[in-house]
């Protein structure tokens, strides 16, 4: 590993080492740059990882001060946290379940295809599914998704083959273990998946992909990067010509230093990421980093979501196997007679007993809820995902009182429904119900929304730099040094599972900044 002077302008520092920013710092390592990565959690090995919900979750979940606002479910049921991600080296690729799936051709055209939704801040990329095709290409190569580059799909537990059997009664036709970054045979020096059934908790076969094994292991190879975990960025510094070139960040102790900077990328999701550029505001830029849009922390996007579990006369054990290998896509599609625009996915899911326990009825209680967790074995779920229509009022903004340890604004994450949401959310509670009532179920229970790993927005690109914060190579529009690089990003949410595109977008942003930099343009 690399050990660079903080007073080396010449280094790329990348805030976070996540999806976008781990995948970031190896494609610039590899083109010869130099790289600091900066992560406010420690590291941790596969060995520690444990398979036990409450612990592992507090061993790798980002705790910190925040609050919400809003009519949003979870403002009510979980006001602390409003996102299930994670602050450890490695991001939330350490949490995510591995679903790798490819934004639709009329996802990138949100506004062109769906037309002005009321309410709704729509928006077209800057950028086209064929522009990302070659770089979807060397991702699923990258990640080992399943059902790409001649990879098998993983073997469907007894919670798939339930949804396989009650999707292919309602006459579902694209159902299958899906296209998962999940080892179903080893490879790149991974073992395959032992289908323990932890895949939230950490990877501790290290058959998932995750930057932590990866991504940061394989830049640290070449003597080009810096790892410095439990360091904790306050700020972005900037010079007279408003320039990015520093960042200020706290170390375990509570030190701070400043790390100067060539380029800042910042990968802190899109809860982090926003906040960050407010609280960087100075009297050059009074409303905060790359905000003379006023975009910056809107349009926050989370998914529409939700869940539905049911009940069978005979044992399911959902919990055995893979969490999430399971897919129904046939719903993705965009069609208006449904009563909402855009479309979602259907995924198997599976909780243990103490995170059942606190997401199936947050807050129930009573006969109706013991029933349930009584047929913990003899149940089977799945979760639902799909695009959400961005809204200027959903944002990340800076709390006015409340602090957090470092004495800075906390984030308050403001989020409501659109219309398209609930009509979406009806629509897929009934046919998830439907899926399982085709098999015999005795009971269907429809969950609602839990903090979500998928957290978009909020800088978003754009063609305008009116419109939003960044151009299609995730640069800002106000600072020509300064990138996005997480899912802040999305222009809009599509229905898919958002990592594969983080990750794409990451390879060709590398591309761009390494192209750039040899140029001197930056």
């Amino acid at each position: 590993m690399a050990n660079y002077d903080k007073n080396d302008d010449s280094v790329v520092v990348i805030i976070g080492s996540g999806a976008g920013g781990g995948t970031l710092a190896n494609e610039l390592c590899q083109k010869g740059a130099s790289v600091v990565v900066l992560e406010a959690g420690k590291k941790l090995s596969t060995g520690e990882f444990v398979n036990d919900e409450w612990p592992a979750f507090s061993q790798t979940a980002w705790l910190d001060k925040r609050t919400t606002s809003g009519t949003w479910r979870v403002a009510k049921d979980f006001a602390g946290l409003p996102a299930w991600i994670c602050k450890t080296v490695g991001g939330s690729t350490v949490h995510w379940a591995g679903a790798s799936l490819r934004i639709q051709d009329h996802e990138f055209r949100a506004l062109t295809e769906y037309g002005a939704v009321k309410g709704a801040n729509l928006l077209d990329w800057p950028l086209t599914l064929k522009d990302l095709e070659p770089y979807y290409a060397k991702a699923e190569d990258k990640l080992g998704v399943t059902r790409t580059n001649g990879i098998p799909g993983l073997p469907g537990n007894n919670n798939f083959k339930v949804m396989h059997a009650g999707a292919t009664k309602l006459g579902y036709k694209n159902v299958h273990t899906g296209n998962m970054a999940i080892n179903s045979r080893e490879r790149d020096g991974r073992s395959s998946c032992k289908q323990l059934g932890f895949c939230f908790q950490g990877c501790k076969m290290g058959a998932k992909w995750s930057t932590l094994y990866t991504e940061i292991p394989k830049a640290e190879a070449t003597g080009k990067l810096e790892l410095r975990p439990e360091s904790h960025v306050l700020q972005i510094q900037h010079d007279k010509a408003g320039k990015a070139n520093g960042v200020l960040y706290a170390d375990k102790d509570g030190n701070q230093h400043v790390q100067k900077a060539r380029v800042v990328c910042v990968a802190g999701n899109s809860i982090e990421t926003p906040r960050l550029l407010l609280n960087s505001a100075s009297s050059q830029f009074s409303d905060g980093l790359a905000n003379s849009s006023g975009q910056v922390g809107r349009n926050y996007m989370r998914h529409m979501t939700g869940s539905v579990y049911a009940t069978f006369d005979k044992p399911v054990n959902m919990h055995r196997g893979t969490t999430m290998a399971g897919i129904i896509t046939d719903e993705s599609r965009h069609d208006p007679s449904r009563g909402f625009v855009g479309g979602y996915e259907m995924e198997t899911l599976s909780l243990g007993l103490p995170f059942m326990a606190a997401f199936l009825d947050p807050g129930g209680w009573g006969p109706d809820f013991a029933s349930a967790m009584d047929a913990y074995n003899h149940m089977a779920g799945m979760w639902l995902v799909g695009e959400d229509m961005p809204q200027e009022s959903n944002r990340i903004s800076l709390h006015a009182s409340e602090k957090d340890q470092y004495g800075l604004p906390a984030p308050n994450v403001h989020f409501d429904d659109h219309p398209n949401d609930v009509a979406m959310r009806e629509h897929a509670f009934t046919q998830g119900s439907a899926v399982y009532e085709a098999v015999g179920a005795k009971r269907t229970i429809r969950t609602p929304p839990y903090p979500s790993t998928h957290n978009l927005g909020t800088c978003r690109m754009s063609a305008k730099a009116s419109d939003g914060v960044c151009n299609k190579w995730g640069q800002t529009h106000d600072i020509g040094n300064l990138f996005i690089s997480d899912g802040s990003q999305f222009t809009t949410g599509g229905a898919e599972n958002p990592t594969l595109t983080i990750v794409s977008l990451a390879i060709r942003q590398a591309e761009h900044i390494a192209g750039q930099m040899s140029k001197g343009a930056l």
